[in-house]
């Protein structure tokens, strides 16, 4: 399915779309890849422990900083680095200052993955 704002011949400026949206933790689908979202999110504190025992998940930051807790350790990430959590790996985004990331992931993927809880949210999409 291809939206408005994925059309082969209009680019998608990322400032632009994030100056859209201010809430936290909440993901908003900017372009599909295949059975993939491209989505955008700004995060602030600390997230909900949780894994997508079916998919990676790639973090990309664009601005700010993000430090991905893992069992084993932490992964701190600078604006124009990426992360890639493997699947089924237990992990915890931790934002202590605004930050706004790029994300790849399924389609249809659970931004808690399986904890749930009062911070799931559905995907919007920026059209």
């Amino acid at each position: 399915m291809t939206t408005p704002h994925t059309s082969p011949h209009t680019s998608v400026n990322l400032a632009h779309q994030l100056s859209r949206f201010h809430d936290h933790w909440a993901q908003r689908k900017i372009a599909d890849l295949n059975d993939y979202e491209v989505k955008l999110a700004k995060l602030k504190g600390e997230f909900v422990w949780h894994c997508h025992p079916d998919t990676d998940e790639l973090f990309l930051v664009i601005s700010g900083r993000l430090t991905i807790r893992l069992r084993d350790g932490d992964v701190a990430l600078e604006p124009g680095e990426l992360f890639v959590v493997p699947r089924g790996a237990e992990h915890c985004p931790v934002a202590d200052e605004e930050t706004a990331v790029l994300l790849l992931e399924p389609a249809g993927v659970l931004n808690t993955g399986d904890a749930g809880g009062e911070l799931t949210r559905s995907v919007e999409s920026l059209d």
